[in-house]
């Protein structure tokens, strides 16, 4: 049983021993570390369970409903109809740690994995790389950087002594919190970019924006590029001193997925169990789909880096890497405990979805906002809208379905590069990521941890991205011109 806190100080000697040893260790930590250890603690005491985060976001946004004109009655009805309708967004979500925790818990990838868990010797450098691997890792895939940052950051806390396991485990979110969107994950830019995916209301306003208008911007990679350098930077200065840290043995975290022996074969039928026959035959029949996949893109293979591609790649490389049959279902089962809060938290969240999306919210507040809005101002009242509705809606795709007609609209009113507008919406709907734990389910699944355990080193970089991000977004509208829709 993990212990309270108090518990876990060693008692003190007198009170002026005492004063003067937290003077020297208060003078030894910078600004940074003083302010992250402050919204620590504010966040360990304050910041609730993620399903009472759920649960709090119904009623606020049953209580905005109200508030702009619609039926209490209309608002259940709406809400109690979606509360399914994110289940096969659920179970895409249960297949992202499971595949990605069957790739990084393979023999081969942690023999990688702990080799550069060794390049780190003190818990400043640890933690920094463990952001920097977040970053870059969700520019790939958001899904894996979750699973791949829980695993590393479980790794290096058995080598690097006095590392603060709260900042490394924020840090493994930065991936998510910082710039995921403006990567190969990005829902967003995927969408607007295939054609067949695009609503007919939606192809008549913007038409087809390819990747290189958004993703591929040289301003969407510069953009990447500044946010990656200052939230490792945030994430090596924030790191506490050693007296102050909290290390995995303060929260009892075991050694993750230590080397057990397989036992032997003692039955004949348990022959297909330990062979690599069946998994050979089984992952070249799915490799041979996923390369079908690319190929036959009319969009081109990057367009085919869905969600649902990403599993199917993640658990077919896991099930080759892990050779027999086995080891492939052990790992399941170890990470599986790790899905708990996904399965029982999103359909509550769908519950905030229907409310906003069956009603005339999300039109009524983005009319709003847009009708004050000059090409000037654009950029960061669009930043600031999507940002704010990322807090009720945390689903990337979902939410620019909502607000991309008015949005993509009003930026043709205003001439502003429609590419850049969808890159806007990327960068700033990631920002709530950064204190919403819709996000930080599967990552705090495999830490053990909760929400409140990391979410005030996602406070102290939050009161950074703000700003910088919508400076960006401002910045860069005005050195990028407008280019009529490609219909």
């Amino acid at each position: 049983m993990t212990l309270a806190p108090e518990e876990h100080e060693i008692p003190r000697g007198s009170f002026a021993t005492d004063e003067a040893r937290d003077t020297e260790e208060r003078e030894q930590l910078n600004f940074s570390a003083r302010l992250g250890l402050f919204l620590a603690a504010w966040s360990e005491r304050w910041f609730p369970d993620p399903l009472i985060f759920a649960l709090l976001g119904i009623v606020c946004v049953f209580c905005i409903g109200i508030l702009t004109g619609e039926r209490p009655s209309q608002l259940a009805i709406k809400g109690g109809m979606n509360f399914w309708a994110l289940v096969p967004f659920t179970m895409q979500m249960v297949f992202t740690i499971v595949g990605g925790y069957v790739v990084a818990s393979a023999p081969v990838v942690k023999r990688g994995m702990r080799w550069l868990a060794g390049r780190p010797k003190t818990p400043r450098g640890a933690i920094a790389l463990v952001a920097l691997c977040s970053m870059l890792s969700s520019l790939i895939s958001g899904g894996f950087s979750l699973i791949f940052s829980g695993v590393f950051v479980r790794e290096l806390s058995q080598r690097v002594k006095g590392m603060d396991y709260r900042a490394a485990g924020a840090a493994g979110y930065l991936g998510l919190g910082a710039v995921w969107a403006l990567g190969l994950s990005s829902s967003a830019a995927m969408l607007m970019g295939t054609r067949s995916s695009l609503p007919a209301s939606l192809l008549n306003i913007s038409g087809v924006i390819p990747l290189r208008q958004t993703i591929f911007l040289w301003q969407s990679i510069a953009t990447a590029a500044i946010l990656i350098i200052v939230s490792t930077l945030i994430a090596y200065f924030s790191v506490p001193s050693s007296e102050k840290a909290r290390t995995a043995e303060y929260y009892n975290i075991e050694p993750l997925n230590p080397q057990i022996q397989v036992p032997a074969r003692t039955q004949p039928g348990e022959w297909l169990e330990y062979s690599p026959l069946l998994t050979i035959l089984v992952s070249a029949f799915l490799g041979w789909y996923i390369l079908h996949v690319f190929m036959a893109s009319p969009v081109g293979a990057l367009a085919a880096l869905d969600l649902n591609t990403y599993n199917l790649i993640f658990v077919t490389a896991g099930l080759l890497l892990h050779w027999r049959p086995r080891q492939f279902i052990r790992a399941v089962s170890e990470c599986i405990p790790a899905t708990g809060g996904i399965i029982i938290q999103f359909p509550f969240y769908a519950v905030i979805f229907g409310m906003i999306v069956g009603t005339g919210i999300s039109d009524r507040i983005a009319k709003m906002i847009l009708s004050v809005s000059s090409p000037n101002s654009f950029p960061v009242l669009v930043a600031a809208y999507s940002a704010a509705l990322g807090v009720f809606i945390p689903s990337g795709g979902s939410k620019w379905i909502i607000e991309a007609p008015a949005v993509l609209q009003a930026a043709n009113m205003d001439h502003v590069h429609l590419g850049w507008v969808v890159q806007i919406y990327n960068a700033s709907e990631a920002l709530p990521n950064l204190i919403n734990p819709f996000w930080m389910l599967p990552l705090l699944g495999i830490l053990k941890l909760k929400a409140r355990d990391i979410v005030g080193y996602g406070v102290l970089q939050l009161l950074v991205h703000v700003p910088l991000v919508f400076f960006l977004c401002w910045f860069f509208a005005r050195h990028i011109a407008y280019i009529p829709p490609l219909k």
